[in-house]
């Protein structure tokens, strides 16, 4: 057994390709929740578009939401070329991903129209997440088909985790310090101007990374399944099911963080400038500060009882931020927890994902990355619309008026249901969920040495074929 245990331990990846890895989550993370998080508040507070237009326009996009990840996870599996089957999409995705982010923040209509601003946001939902979802299915996918131990996925994880939390910041830092704070509800000029800087950096440093990423190139002469009987093996991973439900509910708790939080600086804190970015400083002191020490947890006691605690922990510090997070110091030692927990989060939850499309490669012998990451989506991506319309419709019950720059104690209140004890409520359900996943224990570890023997079987079978037809 020991000697087995060998086989995964000398798995090792060259660090331009692990930095190649962080630094395009670092991107795609500002890219997309920059464009995710601040989306609603710009497009209600700055361009006055109201709360039930907007909710309206998530839910409609909520339909094409739900089946362009399956669709596009399926045409990446199928995809065969000379760089791969993943680095196309990312390459020559970069520049379409960078224009569409600045598109979100300059409407191409009239904003005093509501029904051409509502048009607009549509358009903007639908094409800009397409190309995200592009994107990010393969990025979500990338550590399950770089490396297959979970001490390698854990090491790469660290930088994963480290650059994806670095990226979270700055997405959270930029419109809060840009957007907030201010008692006038017209667009800053400097905002749009830092955001064109923004999409056209990110969108060029995603395409230096895709000349360094790694993929397996020799899944390209495996014969890929039907769509439907694709989905349909997918839906017979119990392990993959139970993830998705633990999933699900924590994208309703952080799509909800994120879209609460400028209401939460703004009219509950009252902050502006830079002791508006505080709350989010710590919360990110946190998540940086304990990735090693959760690394080396996971290591030792397994990622799935180092997700379940970090999830409680994440779910016990929305509670406690309910009760005392109304001013400024209370509200940073609740964030202090929340995240400490999100730092455990971070780091194992990609890891458990990878870990169920190991079980089905055991079961099909097929490697379907991003057809997982697609599906994955197609459960979870409606939750981002439903957590918007949730924060929205719960702020409107109360009484939130968008133009007062003073909130009614009612408001404050709703806005504090909203971000703390939703939040809350839904991580708890996701770490209960987590409880039956199965894949962790001696007998798992087994199973995935075998399958890295089974691996590096088809790479000498692949290097074999490049052989055959002159390629080497």
């Amino acid at each position: 057994m020991s000697l087995n245990k060998d086989i995964l331990s000398i798995e090792i990846l060259p660090k331009k390709t692990k930095f190649a890895y962080g630094f395009g989550e670092f991107v795609h993370i500002i890219l997309s929740n920059v464009a995710f998080a601040a989306i609603t508040f710009y497009y209600n507070v700055k361009l006055g578009l109201n709360e039930q237009l907007i909710g309206l326009a998530w839910l409609i996009f909520a339909f094409w939401n739900a089946i362009n990840d399956p669709l596009f996870g399926f045409i990446q599996d199928r995809t065969k070329s000379k760089w791969g089957r993943r680095i196309p999409y990312i390459r020559f995705g970069a520049p379409i991903y960078g224009i569409l982010f600045i598109l979100v923040w300059i409407p191409l209509v009239d904003i005093t129209n509501e029904i051409a601003l509502f048009i607009y946001l549509l358009f903007i939902l639908f094409t800009f997440d397409s190309i995200y979802t592009i994107i990010g299915l393969i990025m979500y996918s990338m550590p399950a088909e770089m490396v297959i131990s979970s001490k390698a996925r854990a090491n790469l994880m660290i930088y994963g985790s480290i650059f994806s939390s670095l990226g979270f910041l700055v997405a959270l830092m930029l419109p809060v310090l840009l957007l907030t704070g201010s008692e006038s509800t017209s667009v800053d000029p400097t905002f749009l101007i830092i955001m064109i800087i923004v999409g056209s950096v990110c969108a060029l440093v995603l395409f230096i990374c895709s000349f360094y990423l790694k993929e397996n190139k020799y899944t390209q002469l495996e014969e890929p399944m039907g769509m439907f009987e694709s989905l349909k093996e997918t839906f017979k991973n119990k392990p993959f099911l139970i993830f998705e439900v633990s999933i699900f509910c924590f994208i309703l708790a952080q799509t909800i963080l994120t879209t609460a939080l400028f209401y939460y600086i703004d009219y509950i804190l009252k902050l502006g400038g830079i002791l508006a970015l505080l709350p989010i400083l710590i919360f990110f002191a946190m998540v940086l500060g304990f990735t090693y020490t959760y690394s080396k947890l996971a290591a030792k006691h397994g990622l799935k009882k180092i997700y379940i605690f970090s999830l409680i922990l994440s779910g016990l510090g929305f509670i406690l931020g309910f009760f005392i997070a109304w001013s400024l110091i209370p509200a940073i030692l609740a964030f202090i927890i929340i995240g400490i927990g999100f730092s455990g989060i971070f780091l194992t939850q990609q890891a458990l994902f990878a870990e169920t499309i190991d079980y089905d490669e055991i079961l099909t012998t097929k490697r379907r990355e991003t057809s997982y990451s697609g599906v994955n989506a197609l459960i979870t991506k409606p939750a981002i619309s439903v957590a918007n319309f949730l924060f929205l419709a719960i702020i409107s019950f109360y009484g939130f008026q968008r133009t007062a720059q003073t909130q009614t104690e009612a408001a404050e209140l709703g806005i504090m249901i909203g971000f703390m004890i939703l939040p809350a409520l839904f991580i708890l359900i996701s770490a209960l969920a987590i409880k039956f996943f199965p894949l962790d224990g001696a007998e798992w570890i087994q199973q995935k040495i075998e399958l890295k023997k089974t691996h590096d079987e088809k790479e000498r079978a692949y290097l074999a074929y490049l052989k055959e037809q002159g390629v080497l």
